[in-house]
């Protein structure tokens, strides 16, 4: 039988502190000391204005299906923050909990003390259904689920489950030349991103009261994927940024910490029942402007710019730009009509945050690989020339 543990281990995370920030970042639930920005928004908090009041009737028992790597780490401090009790599902590889940046050891400590985990392979279908049936949960948040083959034993296990809300992405649209992308809008199901498709047919299948959260590119501190990282790298080397084209095709950033608030909101409310979400920020961006946006953010000057042709080039198996090369971008009108949620983190404040409680400190994910830059860079001098 599988068995609950309580983690109390102190994972600091590596920072820098002799490392000033070019702009500071507003207080959130991760944040110490509240810092303000000269913006017009400087004054906000983080936390959520409404956040939800819990009584010990409201409280309920949680499972994450992940919930160390990225949105898990924000969005469990939420939930424990609000008397949720959480437990983690995770093959343990990595720590259960990490202090995070800027977190004061009386919060990680709170935190740390309360979080709960539960050692496996969600690939072991029968260890799921037994270990899951045994301990019972109210609410199952899958942050990591790829594929509707992993998500059948959980409901097995859990047939009073209450909600299951599901971390989808927006990658599932079908390309389409009119955008924004809406959650009634055709989807692909050849894309890369299919199996969370099929899971939000299951969900929908199994009469379950299920919630989809659907988010375009994600970014802010502790980002596994090189997003705004990609640009960071190029701007703490001095070096020009290649983007392919023309430079101007619009994409879409969510900040971290809203999505873990979604995430939050949608928990018992009966607007999200067996509903699909985008979310994501309020504004679009140009990759132009996204490169000026992460330079203005992180106090570097504004980058130098080379367009280029991919179809010129054969990088191989390397990825020379983080971002696909088209317009990408989708409405937020629902979930801020019909769950009472907006982002609090306009780009370059957010960005701000994401530097300066990361990479700033000097921690990243991936090191830096300038190979297609060269490829890309030396060819423009020779057009140049």
């Amino acid at each position: 039988m599988s068995r609950l543990v309580v983690v109390q281990q102190k994972q600091p995370f590596i920072t820098h502190s002799s490392i000033s920030s070019p702009l500071p970042s507003s207080l959130s639930d991760f944040n110490g000391i509240r810092l303000k920005l000269p913006t017009k928004n400087s004054t906000k908090a983080w936390q959520s204005k409404k956040a939800m009041r819990v009584t010990a009737s409201s409280a309920k028992k949680i499972l994450v299906m992940g919930g160390t790597r990225f949105i898990g780490v924000f969005m469990s401090r939420l939930l424990v923050k609000e008397g949720h009790q959480v437990t983690l599902f995770t093959r343990g590889k990595a720590p259960i909990t990490q202090q995070l940046p800027g977190e004061s050891d009386q919060d990680y400590a709170e935190f740390s003390s309360k979080i709960l985990h539960l050692k496996g392979d969600r690939q072991d279908f029968e260890f799921v259904k037994s270990s899951l049936a045994a301990e019972g949960f109210d609410v199952v948040y899958d942050i990591n689920g790829r594929e509707a083959v992993e998500v059948e034993p959980i409901l097995d296990a859990l047939p009073n489950l209450e909600q299951y809300i599901y971390c989808s992405s927006a990658g599932v649209y079908l390309k389409s030349d009119l955008l924004p992308h809406f959650e009634t809008d055709a989807v692909d199901p050849k894309s890369r991103h299919k199996g969370k498709l099929e899971t939000e047919s299951l969900l929908a299948s199994r009469g379950v009261n299920w919630t989809s959260v659907r988010p375009v590119y994600i970014y802010g501190p502790l980002n596994y994927n090189p997003v705004e990282e990609w640009f960071f790298h190029r701007l703490k080397a001095g070096r020009p940024i290649p983007i392919p084209n023309a430079g101007n095709q619009i994409t879409q950033l969510g900040h971290v910490k809203d999505l873990a608030r979604a995430f939050v909101t949608v928990l018992g409310n009966a607007k999200a029942s067996k509903q699909v979400f985008n979310i994501s920020g309020a504004k679009y961006v140009t990759f132009d402007g996204l490169a000026k946006a992460c330079a203005k953010a992180a106090g570097f000057p504004e980058p130098e710019i080379v367009h280029y042709n991919p179809k010129e080039f054969d990088f191989g198996k390397k990825k020379a730009f983080p971002f696909r090369d088209q317009h990408f971008f989708a409405s937020i009108d629902k979930a801020t009509r019909e769950l009472d949620w907006a982002p609090e983190f306009d780009l370059v404040e957010g960005l701000a945050d994401s530097y300066n409680l990361d990479f700033g400190r000097g921690t990243f994910r991936k090191a830096a690989d300038f190979t297609t830059d060269d490829m890309i860079l030396g060819k423009s001098l020779v057009l140049q020339n």
